[in-house]
């Protein structure tokens, strides 16, 4: 099939790409390299992508709808998905607007075209965040996230509720994945997994937040991808809920799915199995809590097993050290 891909050279979108094409899919992938971390990291991926048969690159920004449309319609996509976004709870504290440009503006640029070329499926990432303040655990795709803590997660609900109503007005069918802390081979440096171990090799402290007194349901990469191709071929179907979870619409063809495993683990089982991985000790500056965070994250997976019969299984330490392996050989050819 065709598939036009946003985000190609982020962290997620390079994975799910570099698998579509090992199948023989045709992919377009549309970045734009902003600078939100080390670009050369972003054009690394987007070399290996290029490297392969099938692959289409743009270098392109969202919000210009002209360009994007231009490329879509060359594309000719059989299905969509849309990953490209401002990503990071933190650094929406300090640079709101980004997250208003990428996010709201960026996504309705993709459900313009998706309204004109009609893909048979139009897949979007939302992320665990979208579920702030709530405190029934697991979280579940059908309670409502209606209190986010930052405007990270009040961008991607937005986005959220404007792919609703497109999927309602244009009959596109839509599936929204909400993340849960995806982690492994060439990773964001934001995040805390490639910011740990750069800074255990560089025999620097790492900052550990609330005290360690944190939970996430840590998301294999390999996993996550596996999931959304999956589910590439679960169009949502008004009337046609799966399961008593099913948080498919009652007004459109819709439907948002958990992507995690629902087993939540400590921040500091995180840094031991790094320590372990890396066979030394991490330096430990323990901190308070920063805002926007949460104490713990857990995904209820009823849905995604009813979908598909399966859900993120790697473990931590695993993947961990996995993460490790990659960033030894990446560190060692830029030095190089």
């Amino acid at each position: 099939m065709r598939y036009l891909v946003t985000g190609t050279a982020g962290f997620i979108g390079f994975h799910l790409a570099r698998r579509l094409l090992a199948d023989g899919h045709r992919v377009t992938g549309i970045d734009g390299m902003t600078p939100y971390y080390d670009v050369r990291l972003k054009q690394r991926r987007h070399a290996l992508l290029e490297s392969m048969a099938g692959f289409e690159a743009h270098c392109a920004m969202l919000e210009d709808a002209e360009t994007i449309s231009r490329i879509a319609a060359r594309a000719a996509p059989d299905i969509v998905v849309h990953l490209a976004a401002q990503a990071g709870v933190r650094y929406s504290l300090e640079n709101p607007r980004a997250y208003i440009s990428a996010n709201l503006v960026g996504t309705f640029t993709i459900l313009e075209l998706c309204r004109a070329i009609k893909p048979r499926h139009l897949l979007i990432a939302s992320t665990s965040s979208v579920y702030g303040a709530n405190s029934v655990l697991p979280f579940a795709e059908t309670e409502a996230a209606d209190h986010p803590l930052t405007l990270y997660a009040a961008s991607k609900k937005s986005t959220e509720l404007m792919a609703h109503c497109y999927a309602h007005l244009w009959q596109i069918p839509t599936t929204v994945f909400r993340f849960f802390t995806a982690y492994g081979p060439w990773g964001r440096p934001d995040m805390a997994l490639f910011k740990f171990v750069e800074n255990i090799l560089a025999d620097r402290p790492i900052e550990i937040y609330n005290f360690g007194r944190m939970e996430r349901d840590f998301t294999y990469i390999d996993d996550l991808v596996e999931i959304v191709v999956r589910l590439v071929d679960k169009v949502p179907v008004v009337g046609q809920k799966v399961a008593p979870e099913d948080s498919l619409s009652p007004a459109a063809p819709f439907r948002i799915v958990n992507i995690g495993g629902g087993n939540p683990v400590s921040l500091l089982a995180f840094v031991e199995a790094i320590e372990s991985a890396l066979g030394r000790r991490a330096r430990r500056h323990y901190c308070e809590a920063q805002r926007g965070d949460v104490p713990k994250t857990a995904a209820s997976t009823k849905l995604l097993e009813a979908l598909i019969g399966t859900r993120p299984h790697t473990p931590v330490a695993a993947g961990v050290a996995e993460f490790v392996r990659w960033y030894r050989d990446y560190r060692d050819q830029q030095a190089s």
